[in-house]
C-alpha cells in the first residue's frame, strides 16, 4: 500500500463523498466571476520546464533520495496527504518522454495528472518569437501554460525545490478556506542560500496583518559574513540582514490569476519581448497585481527546511538533508511501495 494511502483514500477523489457542503465565494476579475468553494481539493501546478543551464543537466528528473526518488516525488508525497487532488506538470516537449517514465508515471494510477508545455513560441495572438531567443519567457509564463487545465484553487512550486511538509499543509488549508485571497510560503533568506553560487530570490515586505506589500526579484543573492548581498547587473551591491522573508516560488493562487496575469505578461511583451534574456517573473507580476489592487496575498510563513538544487554541488547537501528528515521520522525509507 503507498504510503500516503494512510492519509487519503479511493474514496476521497469521488464527487462529493465526505465533503462538507457550504456556500461558495465569488470573486469578480474584470472579466468573469470565478466560483470558489470550500473544501475543494486542491490542484498542485509543478513547474518543471526549466533548462538548467546552471545544474548541468534536467535536474528536475535527478534523483536525491534513497531508494531514486526526486525532489518532485517529495513535493507530491507532501501534497497528497496534505489534501491536493491533482497534479499539473509544466515541461517541455523535448524532455516529455523521459519525464513521463522517470516522473509522472508514478502518480498516473494515483491522482489525476496532466501535462502542459511551455515553448518559446507559445505567446499571446499579435506576438512572435523574437530570432535568437533560447531562455525561457519565465514563471508567469510556465504558470500561464496551465489555464486550460485548472478550474480549482491551486498551488504553483518549482520542480527543483523541496519545500517540505509544513508549507504543503499550510497551502491546502489556504486553499481549501474559500477565500478569494492568494497566498504565499514564506521561507527565512540565510536558509534558502547555496554556498556554490549566487541564487534568486523574492524578499518580501507584509504589513500588520501579513498581507503581502511588496516583493523585490533580486537575481545575484550570495552569503556574506552572517548576512547576504545581492549585485544587481550594474555592478550595485544591496547588504541583506539573512532574517528577510522571502519567495521561492511556492504559490497558492485561485483561476482568477489566469486573466490578470495574461494581461501581465502581454504588456511585459510588449516592453521586453525583443530582450533575448528578458523573463517574466511570477513574484513581480503578483507584487505588481497588489501595488495595482487586484490581489491580497497572505504570507504564511514556515519554518521547515528548504533545499534547493540550483548547481549540481547542492545535490549532495540535498541528498543529506532528506536523510536526516528520514532518520527523524518524517518520511519512510521508501516513499512509494
Amino acid at each position: 500500500m503507498p504510503a500516503f494511502d494512510q492519509c487519503i483514500s479511493i474514496f476521497d477523489f469521488l464527487p462529493g463523498r465526505g465533503r462538507r457542503r457550504t456556500a461558495p465565494h465569488f470573486l469578480d476579475t474584470g472579466v468573469k466571476q470565478i466560483k470558489i468553494g470550500r473544501m475543494t481539493k486542491p490542484t498542485l501546478l509543478v513547474l518543471a520546464a526549466g533548462m538548467g543551464s546552471r545544474y548541468g543537466g534536467l535536474k528536475q528528473i535527478d534523483s536525491v533520495g534513497p531508494a531514486g526518488e526526486t525532489i518532485i516525488d517529495y513535493s507530491i508525497y507532501d501534497a497528497l496527504r496534505a489534501g491536493f487532488g491533482k497534479l499539473v506538470f509544466v515541461i517541455r516537449h523535448d524532455i516529455e518522454q523521459q519525464f513521463k517514465e522517470i516522473v509522472g508515471s508514478r502518480f498516473e494510477k494515483r491522482v489525476p495528472v496532466e501535462y502542459v508545455f511551455q515553448e518559446l513560441d507559445k505567446l499571446p495572438p499579435g506576438f512572435s518569437l523574437p530570432a535568437g531567443r533560447t531562455k525561457p519567457w519565465g514563471t508567469a509564463h510556465a504558470i500561464l501554460m496551465a489555464e486550460d487545465v485548472i478550474q480549482e484553487p491551486f498551488a504553483a512550486i518549482n520542480a527543483d525545490d523541496f519545500y517540505g511538509q509544513q508549507a504543503y499543509r499550510l497551502a491546502a488549508e489556504h486553499l481549501q478556506s474559500g477565500t478569494p485571497d492568494y497566498a504565499m510560503i514564506g521561507f527565512v533568506l540565510r536558509n534558502t542560500l547555496s554556498e556554490f553560487g549566487s541564487v534568486a530570490r523574492g524578499i518580501c515586505r507584509v504589513d500588520e496583518n501579513n498581507l503581502l506589500t511588496t516583493v523585490s526579484e533580486l537575481t545575484k543573492i550570495e552569503p556574506d559574513g552572517t548576512g547576504a548581498k545581492n549585485t544587481d547587473a550594474h555592478g550595485e551591491v544591496t547588504k541583506l540582514t539573512g532574517d528577510e522573508p522571502v519567495s521561492m516560488n511556492f504559490w497558492g493562487f485561485n483561476p482568477s490569476l489566469f486573466p490578470l496575469l495574461r494581461s501581465a505578461f502581454t504588456e511585459f511583451l510588449a516592453k521586453s519581448g525583443g530582450e533575448l534574456k528578458s523573463e517574466c517573473y511570477i513574484p513581480t507580476e503578483v507584487a505588481n497585481l497588489v501595488t495595482a489592487g487586484k490581489a491580497r496575498v497572505k504570507l504564511l510563513p514556515t519554518n521547515d527546511s528548504w533545499f534547493g538544487v540550483t548547481y549540481r554541488d547542492d545535490r549532495p547537501h540535498v541528498m543529506a538533508g532528506i536523510r536526516q528528515l528520514i532518520q527523524e521520522g518524517r518520511y519512510p525509507e521508501k516513499l512509494w511501495q
